[in-house]
């Protein structure tokens, strides 16, 4: 029996049903071990977004997120009438801009130079105690950075004794607020992040180098003109997701860092949502403030995205 062209298009062409359900066999034990994090996002990532509501109600615990009365946009805009507005968004804006300028480029640098370290032993102790910081929780950070900077007992001012310098309450002084932020921010993730260049760096054609080598390039050459040029595709993407994460300062560190007397330049938009969702259970008014501090990232993430791909063609879609 002669098949007609259809059915042999369809013979030579399978559904796309049948294709997707022979990569998921093909690929099943690595879908099985991708399997919680998926758990994960659908759980403390997508679920709670239903709770986004609130934000446009004047949310009751006893009433309910669905019974509780609808206000619209009446939470946005006592948060934009309010004295506290501009106050956030300049310190958020200060924080997180002066956070990706200063904490951006010393992951590179690292990578790069501890790329042209030639003695095994020392870069992988190197690489070691750069990376454990990572690994400790920003409460014990944040535990040690208040011991090293006490006015009675800190080591930094213990130093500034010994000099004949006096001692100075660093927490409580609103202009050594952000120093003190971002260059603990630098300590603690330089190393994590500078395994992505590294990793980057790895992928790099030899050949490249020793090409340049016999054509009597230095090192420094090398590291201009070859590993660097070839590890931009990263560091643009890094820079668009940081760039994305700019407004979205942690307020777990801010939180156990400020005091009343740094309000003015450390309290951000994470720190005033805390302190009116869990502390005055102002559960809408807080979602409300949440919500825009999130479409603020977006916008952030989308704007690099598209100037990155205007710019140099990359991007992250």
């Amino acid at each position: 029996m002669q098949l007609t062209q259809a059915e042999l298009t369809r013979q030579k062409n399978p559904s796309r049903l049948s294709s997707v359900w022979r990569h998921i066999k093909q690929d099943r034990q690595l879908l099985i071990l991708f399997l919680p994090c998926i758990v994960f996002f659908i759980l403390f990532r997508y679920g709670p977004i239903y709770g986004l509501i609130i934000a446009f109600k004047d949310y009751n615990v006893y009433q309910g997120i669905l019974d509780s009365p609808w206000v619209g946009l009446e939470h946005f805009r006592r948060f934009f009438d309010s004295p506290d507005f501009w106050i956030l968004f300049r310190n958020t804006l200060q924080l997180g801009l002066f956070t990706l300028l200063w904490a951006f480029p010393f992951p590179i640098l690292f990578a790069v130079m501890l790329n042209e370290v030639r003695f095994i032993r020392f870069k992988k102790w190197v690489q070691t105690f750069s990376y454990l910081p990572s690994f400790l929780s920003v409460v014990i950070v944040s535990s040690m950075i208040i011991d090293f900077l006490s006015p009675t007992h800190g080591l930094i001012n213990e130093l500034l004794k010994a000099f004949g310098f006096t001692p100075t309450y660093f927490l409580a002084a609103p202009e050594w607020f952000r120093t003190i932020y971002i260059s603990t921010d630098i300590w603690q993730h330089m190393g994590y992040d500078a395994i992505i260049y590294l990793a980057a760096i790895a992928a790099i054609d030899p050949s490249l180098y020793e090409a340049a080598k016999v054509d009597g390039a230095s090192r420094f050459h090398m590291m201009r003109y070859i590993t660097i040029p070839s590890i931009m595709p990263t560091i643009v993407i890094m820079f668009i997701l940081k760039s994305g994460a700019m407004f979205r300062i942690g307020y777990e560190k801010v939180l156990l860092l400020y005091s009343p007397m740094t309000y003015e330049v450390a309290d951000v938009f994470s720190t005033y949502v805390y302190r009116k969702g869990l502390l005055e259970t102002n559960y809408s008014y807080a979602s409300a403030v949440g919500l825009f501090e999130s479409m603020i990232a977006l916008v952030m993430l989308l704007l690099t995205n598209f100037v990155s791909k205007r710019a140099g063609g990359k991007g992250l879609w």
